[in-house]
């Protein structure tokens, strides 16, 4: 019976995790896709940018598509009556639930693996290929006489290209500094790639920077114009730290001490939640009644939504002081946990 039901949970889990991955992917790529439009990318570069969202994506999946794929299993042998003929057979309701036992075993273990490893070494792996998508490829882009935006913040329109490296009738307008605008004027120049950066070799030419009521003019011989298309700051992102260096970086930058414990907190509570669900899982099962899968599936997002709303509150009172940071990070995980040993010995 218990390898009926955990194989019935298996596949009920990997349907949820494609359904939530592939929702929540959506958004990620869209915002992606603003930043690669028109740069040319290859049907390989796609599936390897996929590839690196997943570990950050399973975090937040992985949780939601156990609870999912208890509600659903549970709450069809709820509608089917099994759960009526295994209790009345004998069987307990901690007997019953069992096989959540090992799956949540499973899914912490795996979460866990996501958070502590694979989420940061795809988030700096994800930046790398974005990163060299735009180096290599957005130069390809510029057209004679065409505006070209792939770079944000940057307007570069060029009335010739001789070669695929070499330019001529340069006309760059620089809005990168809000305070400062710069319009950069060449005669001819050269694309030169750099690590994870552009840049353009210009010759013969002037730069008209306006800055409040200050108007500068600059002609120069040689200028080294240098692009960072990287879509986010050459600083590493607390996503992309690995537990360790988010515990060293809370010593070296006292500033921002709440914030890495917070990001460290996080990555241990989000998989524990997997340990929660063993005893959340099989009892909403019952409390939902005989609502079916749209039942389960109701009660399973409305029980995240909650969570969510939880953590984020929690965490903000942290980061405003209110609170210490360690009740903050843990808060919502208390209160959820709570309230799922209540209902299961209910």
């Amino acid at each position: 019976i218990h390898r009926s039901i955990l194989k019935e949970l298996t596949s009920s889990l990997l349907l949820s995790i494609l359904f939530l991955n592939f929702t929540l992917m959506m958004e990620k790529l869209l915002r992606l896709s603003r930043v690669l439009s028109g740069v040319g990318t290859s049907v390989a570069d796609i599936a390897k940018i996929i590839l690196y969202l997943q570990p950050q994506i399973l975090i937040l999946t992985i949780p939601m598509a156990m609870l999912l794929s208890v509600l659903l299993t549970y709450g069809r042998m709820n509608t089917d009556n099994e759960m009526i003929v295994l209790r009345g057979s004998g069987m307990s309701f901690r007997g019953i639930s069992t096989p959540v036992v090992y799956l949540g075993i499973a899914c912490f273990v795996l979460s866990l693996a996501m958070s502590f490893y694979f989420s940061p070494k795809g988030s700096v792996l994800l930046r790398g290929k974005v990163s060299e998508i735009l180096t290599t490829r957005a130069p390809m882009t510029i057209e004679e006489g065409i505006f070209n935006t792939a770079f944000k913040d940057i307007i570069i329109l060029v009335k010739e290209k001789p070669a695929p490296d070499r330019l001529s009738g340069i006309f760059i307008v620089d809005e990168r500094k809000k305070e400062e605008h710069k319009v950069i004027v060449a005669k001819e120049g050269r694309i030169v790639p750099e690590q994870e950066s552009l840049a353009f070799s210009l010759s013969s030419g002037h730069i008209y920077i306006t800055k409040k009521d200050i108007f500068t003019d600059i002609s120069f011989g040689k200028y080294h114009f240098k692009l960072n298309p990287s879509v986010e700051s050459a600083e590493k992102k607390n996503s992309e730290l690995t537990p360790m260096e988010l515990l060293v970086a809370s010593k070296k930058f006292p500033e921002k001490r709440v914030q890495f414990f917070l990001e460290f907190y996080r990555r241990l509570s989000m998989p524990a939640i997997c340990l929660i669900i063993i005893l959340l899982g099989p009892s909403l099962s019952l409390m939902a009644g005989k609502s079916g899968r749209l039942g389960g599936l109701t009660v399973g997002l409305s029980v995240f939504a909650v969570y969510y709303t939880l953590l984020l509150y929690g965490e903000n009172l942290a980061r405003s002081g209110q609170i210490p940071h360690l009740a903050g990070a843990w808060m919502a995980f208390a209160v959820l946990g709570l309230f799922s040993l209540l209902i299961f010995e209910r």
